[in-house]
């Protein structure tokens, strides 16, 4: 049965090293102003799912939203915040 070739492994390490593409980050810090908000968004979506548990059955309007509203509105607005972290800079 013949030998199959075998491949010497800085060739391969070379040729795989030769395709990357150096990408340049930004340095950048992230203004204040985002980080309010970005921690607001996730502070009152927090907030927003506490009230409701604790006094939503007392407050009408509130009540009157439903269960699956108001974990809606909680939840989207802590994603809301969480999709901000992608965009942080430290």
């Amino acid at each position: 049965m013949p030998k199959s070739k075998v491949r010497s492994k800085t060739e391969y390490t070379q040729a795989a090293a030769a395709n990357r593409t150096p990408v340049k980050v930004s340095s950048n810090p992230t203004p204040r102003w985002y980080l309010t908000i970005m921690f607001g968004f996730l502070l009152i979506g927090l907030l927003w799912l506490v009230v409701y548990y604790l006094v939503g059955d007392r407050w009408e309007w509130m009540a009157n939203l439903g269960n699956w509203q108001n974990f809606a509105i909680g939840f989207g607005l802590m994603i809301i915040g969480l999709l901000m972290t992608m965009r942080w800079r430290g």
